[in-house]
């Protein structure tokens, strides 16, 4: 398996929060959308966001009511940056240059990966969401 099966754009497929107890939260609505696409010469972008977030009433983005916003933001996230494989231990690393969410930024965000039949999952180590300590599941589909 090399990393270059990892090069190409991803369609979201499903994107859930897992608590410990087993309970399933979607974080952007069952119906979420997204894609990440990663280069061969190793880098990626990632976006996922809710369907049908409200549109603003003015459309200029820097005129957003602060609800508009709010809405706006909470339902997505992005980040892009570098990224690096490990096929021994099934892990990739996605060393964050930017995010919407300004934590993210210089952070290495490590997630497990399961690969097969162009469908790939990343699961992400445990973290806290809302005081409760969650692990995100992530499946995307190669967009050929």
């Amino acid at each position: 398996m090399s990393s270059n099966l990892f090069a190409g754009a991803w369609k979201l497929v499903t994107f859930e929060f897992r608590k410990m107890d087993g309970e399933v939260i979607y974080p952007f609505g069952a119906e979420a959308q997204g894609t990440i696409i990663y280069t061969e010469s190793g880098r990626y972008s990632g976006q996922l966001m809710r369907r049908n977030r409200p549109r603003f009433a003015i459309p200029d983005q820097l005129m957003g009511t602060v609800e508009e916003i709010q809405a706006a933001y909470k339902g997505s996230i992005s980040y892009f940056g570098t990224y690096e494989v490990d096929l021994e231990n099934k892990v990739i690393d996605h060393f964050v240059e930017g995010s919407l969410f300004p934590n993210m930024e210089g952070s290495n965000q490590k997630r497990s990966f399961e690969l097969a039949e162009g469908k790939l999952t990343l699961r992400t180590q445990p973290f806290k969401v809302k005081g409760e300590k969650v692990v995100g599941i992530l499946q995307w589909e190669k967009i050929e």
